[in-house]
Order: structure tokens, then sequence, then C-alpha cells
């Protein structure tokens, strides 16, 4: 199937998925946003560009369906989530090659993240009615003290490109199993598959406002209306953590609760007594998927020096045979990066350490003239003064760097300000004890490369976030604890 093809379908099959357009709240305007394909600059789409006003407007649409959403049972809710849940795994081979076409990752990934979305909607679906008070002692016997949990309200929602099915289901799952409305932005470069699923979820039946969609190429002017609006309770955030501030600002007068997952800058350590084969498998695995355009990807490799050599050579020889094209071809294992700035960035990082005296093991440039496909690469003799030791690359660059002593690799893996995901491979108990204690992270992958999973907190510390996605702690971060004090009993 070619990408025109694949987007021919999808549009062919618009009437099955609903009127995207009404079932998204989306408004009409002449104005308008080229949505492209990474792999070919192909125009795929033409959206409705909206304004700041179109966004107060669906705003004012989740805000009216707000209460009428939020007064349904649980299990009314839990119905509505399973059905979307169910229409997803029905329709996964049109998503995911809706989403291969505007993102460019191999269609295996991203029916893998179709998925992994749909699997966010089953977990809330099921967590819906599972949203508990408690009772508490009371001081005399002429009381009683409960606590209920209520929805926020009406939830802003902004994700980004890179997850662009996965984000929009762990972000609004949670919430509408909650009982809140929702407002969501996805990505300019990357809309149309948020579009298709909320076809779906009008599918599903959701009620007329309780899910809105803004297709909007200024991010700036609809995030500071999602924070500024009264009626928005919440703002949920995936994106960088320069954005993540100003959002933050933005929110402050109002005091609104908000969840943010941000940058990150995750350390992979290999230390001298790991399963040597292992860690090349995770660092692959950590590294290179979504060609390395992911959050959580393994941006500094520390190794050992006892087994330094040893996996440089093993993890060259693998990343050799990596093949980069387009997302739609069964070989290719790493599509093209996500726009020309990515290319600019990672090429700028090769240069940058050779200069300063790195060693280009494998790859290290672009691919053809045509979209914006790069080499994987594996750099050695890498040191902290580099670029590549310092900043989040976000493409499909390993840079490999020696350590000797245990206790110091700690401290240079914690000298950040992000502290989203870290590796590391060990063998010894104690060690990977205390390395998992002391490694400032909010997540980290022991003896795994990969480690999302909707039944566990998805979340940073440090400059990488605020709040956790998935598993039950996820559900929380859209509940109000309210107290109640019974007298005269």
């Amino acid at each position: 199937m070619t990408l025109t093809q694949a987007l021919k379908k999808h549009i062919k099959n618009t009437k099955r998925f609903g009127d995207l357009a009404a079932a998204a709240g989306v408004v009409e305007t002449a104005r308008r946003f080229p949505v492209h394909n990474p792999s070919t600059g192909e125009l795929l789409a033409e959206l409705p560009d909206m304004q700041a006003s179109d966004v107060a407007l669906a705003i004012d649409r989740a805000d009216a369906a707000r209460e009428r959403w939020a007064g349904l049972t649980a299990r009314e809710r839990s119905d509505i989530l399973w059905r979307w849940h169910q229409l997803i795994v029905d329709h996964i081979d049109d998503l995911a090659a809706i989403l291969t076409c505007e993102m460019g990752k191999p269609l295996a990934e991203a029916k893998s993240e179709i998925s992994h979305a749909a699997a966010y909607v089953r977990w809330y679906a099921e967590e819906a009615n599972r949203i508990y008070g408690e009772t508490i002692p009371a001081p005399s016997t002429d009381r009683r003290l409960l606590v209920i949990k209520q929805p926020v309200g009406v939830v802003g929602a902004i994700t980004p490109w890179n997850f662009p099915a996965s984000m929009v289901a762990r972000k609004i799952a949670p919430a509408l199993a909650a009982g809140c409305t929702i407002v969501l932005k996805p990505a300019q470069q990357t809309p149309l598959v948020a579009g298709a699923m909320f076809g779906l979820a009008r599918m599903a039946g959701f009620p007329e406002g309780v899910l809105n969609l803004i297709y909007a190429s200024d991010g700036d002017a609809v995030g500071k209306e999602l924070c500024s609006n009264p009626k928005v309770r919440k703002i949920s955030f995936t994106g960088s953590t320069e954005v993540g501030r100003l959002l933050m600002r933005q929110s402050s007068d109002q005091i609104k609760r908000i969840s943010f997952e941000l940058g990150g800058n995750a350390p992979f350590i290999v230390f001298d007594d790991a399963d040597i084969d292992a860690a090349v498998d995770g660092a692959i695995q950590a590294k290179f998927r979504n060609g390395g355009q992911t959050c959580v990807s393994a941006n500094r490799i520390y190794v050992q020096a006892g087994v330094y050599h040893l996996f440089s050579e093993r993890f060259a020889e693998r990343v050799r045979r990596l093949q980069v094209g387009d997302g739609f071809k069964p070989d290719n294992a790493i599509g093209p990066l996500i726009d020309s700035h990515a290319l600019a960035k990672i090429e700028a990082h090769v240069d940058d350490a050779v200069k300063k005296g790195a060693t280009v093991r494998c790859g290290g440039r672009r691919i053809g003239a045509k979209g914006t496909f790069f080499e994987p690469t594996v750099i050695t003799n890498v040191v902290g003064s580099m670029r590549i030791a310092q900043e989040e690359t976000f493409g499909p660059l390993a840079p490999i760097i020696r350590f000797e002593d245990p206790e110091q690799v700690i401290r240079k893996a914690n000298d950040t300000i992000y502290g989203l995901a870290a590796y590391f491979y060990a063998s010894n108990l104690k060690r990977v004890w205390r390395v998992a204690e002391a490694l400032e992270y909010g997540m980290v992958g022991i003896n795994t490369g990969r480690m999302s999973s909707e039944a566990a907190p998805f979340g940073g510390i440090k400059q990488s976030g605020i709040g956790r996605e998935g598993s039950r702690h996820g559900l929380e971060d859209y509940l109000e604890m309210k107290y109640l004090c019974m007298g005269g009993l």
C-alpha cells in the first residue's frame, strides 16, 4: 500500500468513523494548514487552522457538557470507553497507516503504538469503576467523616508528534473515566490519527461536547487560551521543558492543576558484570525505537572500562544492520526524522563531537536528498564537553562514554536538570538495588530497554515533569478530593 492509498482508504472510511469534524467539534474556517509526509514531503491534508476564538468555543462546549458527563454512573462511562477500545482495535490497520503516513515510523511500530493506545483505553475503562472514597473514624459519636472524589472539570490537553496515538489515549482516557470533558490539541505535524480516534470515539457513544479537537498551527495561541480560560481546570501537556515552563507560568494566575511530561536526557549504564548481549539488545531498543525520537530514548550510553570495547563492537555491528527508509516497507526498522530542524540538530551534534575528538563507528550522515532520513549512528571516545553528552539529540545517534568508577558514573548520570528515565544493566543484586535507588529519575529500567506500560506510572522528576500518566495514579490526577463532615447525628 502506498502512502496516498493508505490515506485515501482512511478518507473512504470516514463515514464508518463518523463525521470527524462534527465528532471532534472542529470549527470550519477558510484558514488552512498543511500536513506533510516526512518520508516524501507529500501533502497529505489541509486542515482547518483554528484560532484562539475557536479554542474558546470548544472550551464552552466542553464546559456545557461537563455536568452531564460527570453525572453518569461510573459503569455508564466505563461502557462507552470499552466500546471505544474495541473500535480502536477493530480499525488498527487504518489507524496505523494514517500514523505512518503523517509521522513516518515503520508500520509495525505504528501498529504497536495503536495497540498501546487501545490498552490505555481498556485500562481506564476498568479503572472508572474503582474511584473509591473513604471513611475516617470521627473524634465524637455525633459526627461522620468521609472523603469523596469528583472530576476536576474541563481538561486542556496538548499532545506531541512522536507518539500521536498513544499520547492521546494516555491523556484523555483517565480524564474521561474520571468524568472530565476534554479539549485536545494534537501536534501540528501529526493531527490526522487524533482526528480518526476522535471519530471512533463519537461512534462509541461519547455525548456531544465531551471530546473537542483543536486543529491549529499556532500552538502558542492555543496554549495561552487553554491556560488563561477560567473554564479549564487542568492542563495536561507532553513536550519540551521550555514549553512546559511557559505553560506553567501562564497557568499560575489561576492556580490550575497541571500534569507535565517534559524533556529527558536518559543515561544507559552498562556495568562490567552485565550480560553484554542482553545489554546490546536493550540499548538497541532504548536508543533506536521510533528512530530515537522518544522522550525516554537512551541519550548517554555509559559503559564500564572492562567491557567498553566488547560492548562497542557488538553494538556498532548491530546498528550497521538497521535499515532506514519508508515506513511502509517491511524491512525498514527506522523511518525519517520528523522535519528538517531535527535533521539539522543531529548533524550539528555529530559535527561537534568529531571536532572534539570523537570517533564515528558507523553512520553519521543524512540519507539522500528526499525526505529527512539519517543513518543510525554510533560514536565512541565521547567526553562530557561534547554537545551529545549534554543535550537531548532526539534522533538515531548513540554516544558511548567510557567510565571506571561505579560511584562516579551515578554522579554523572544524575548531573542534569532532567529526571525522566534511566536504564542500567548489571547482575550483582547488591549493585542493582543501590544503583536503582541512587538514580534520580522517575522511571528506571533494570536489565531492560523498554518499560512503558498502561499499568505502571509514567513520568519524571526534576525538570522532566509533574504528575504521572498510566496506572491507578494517572486517574488521581483528574480527580479532586472532597472532605465531608456530617454533624448532628
